[in-house]
């Protein structure tokens, strides 16, 4: 491949870019992980993390990626047979539910359009209806990064109290954590998962699991085999700052710079800053005429925009154009929506001028590849983004 100047913009919702400070910190010698210099860098993030999990409780870290927390939160916490209660919102609330299929649970799965996120009212009823208790556990995807859909997390809380019952609540938080206002305690989260790269600006390889009192007690009497992705012996290593076999150590370091980084912007205003940049990009979608993949205002996404295709025109064909002409990625379609849509992402290390230079590639490129669209994109979203932040 021929050199190609600048910077290539990776606009695909993750993994995302990695800020040079965190690079920095991953390219450091690696250590023993079992000696006492490991321990206080493990005894400093594992306490750190917390606070973006909003949790006071303990958050387990596996050198994995988010399939691998979905698996640990479901091994540590159910038995074979075990029936589990499913929202098909997107291709990886599809996944998920597959691989609790897979390991050996009953799934049941609420099929959606793809379109909105998961109905509170819905989950109260079908709870209501379990009159034997048999549904174990609730499976929500928080934010859906196949469309860039983001579930009501606190309303399917207040739903389940509601009705009653007594199922755990596992979360998919991979690409809302660090990014999307996210309250594990708060909200009654007996599970909350995650992975490194997406909010919290690393590389793939680390996963997240951030568990209540309830999923311990769970866990005690869970039948599902485990071994690598075991809450106990993690726990039982992490109390003294180290972990049951080799961890990511150079990840560590990097985990530790990022949650620095995090706190010195505040997770507040990096919030608001996500929301800020989400709100600019779909003012441009609006302006080229073009819809997006979610439907209801208040579940849009602060991360990603999935935009919809005019009607015979293929997504993989722009994001071609995009690659080619302008060195930007952009986020393909999944499942049903492959080659109908494409998803910008404007989630971790990113900035306003970050995504006038994403929307820029995005409206040349809607042009060069002949999709109908009005101009003007661009133009509206920088109007957005130089207005006062309370505007």
């Amino acid at each position: 491949m021929p050199h190609r100047s600048g910077r290539h913009f990776l606009q695909i919702p993750g993994p995302t870019n990695v800020p040079d400070r965190v690079l920095r910190a991953i390219a450091q010698p690696t250590i023993d992980h079992r000696s006492a210099e490991f321990a206080v860098l493990a005894k400093d993030v594992l306490l750190r993390i917390r606070a973006v999990f909003n949790t006071r409780g303990p958050v387990l870290i596996f050198p994995a990626s988010g399939t691998g927390a979905w698996e640990a939160a479901l091994v540590n916490t159910l038995s074979p047979g075990d029936r589990v209660l499913s929202f098909e919102t997107g291709e990886f609330a599809r996944l998920w539910a597959e691989l609790a299929r897979r390991i050996g649970l009953d799934v049941e799965v609420v099929n959606t359009d793809w379109r909105s996120g998961v109905d509170p009212e819905l989950v109260e009823g079908i709870l209501r209806g379990d009159h034997d208790r048999a549904i174990r556990a609730v499976m929500v995807v928080h934010n859906e990064t196949s469309t860039g859909v983001t579930s009501r997390l606190r309303e399917i809380r207040e739903a389940m109290d509601a009705a009653g019952h007594p199922a755990l609540l596992l979360v998919d938080a991979v690409s809302s954590l660090g990014s999307i206002d996210l309250r594990h305690d708060e909200w009654g989260i007996d599970v909350t998962l995650s992975g490194s790269q997406k909010g919290l600006m690393l590389p793939p390889g680390l996963s997240f699991n951030a568990v209540s009192d309830r999923a311990i007690n769970a866990h005690h009497n869970a039948k599902l085999q485990k071994s690598y992705w075991d809450w106990g012996p993690m726990l039982t290593a992490n109390a003294t700052g180290f972990f049951p076999y080799t961890p990511a150590t150079n990840l560590l370091f990097g985990l530790r710079e990022a949650l620095t980084m995090l706190e010195e912007e505040g997770l507040e205003q990096v919030v608001a800053r996500h929301r800020r940049l989400a709100e600019a990009t779909r003012v441009a979608v609006r302006a080229w005429g073009l819809p997006t993949v979610c439907t209801r205002e208040e579940e849009h996404s602060p991360v990603l925009t999935g935009v919809l295709m005019p009607e015979g025109h293929d997504a993989d064909a722009l994001r071609r154009v995009a690659s080619e002409r302008f060195n930007m990625s952009l986020g393909a379609g999944l499942g049903r929506l492959k080659g109908r849509a494409f998803r910008i992402g404007h989630l971790g290390d990113f900035n306003e001028l970050m995504l006038a230079g994403t929307l820029c590639g995005v409206e040349m490129s809607l042009g060069l590849a002949g999709v109908p669209h009005q101009k003007g994109g661009v133009q509206a979203a920088l109007d957005r983004l130089a207005a006062r932040p309370d505007h």
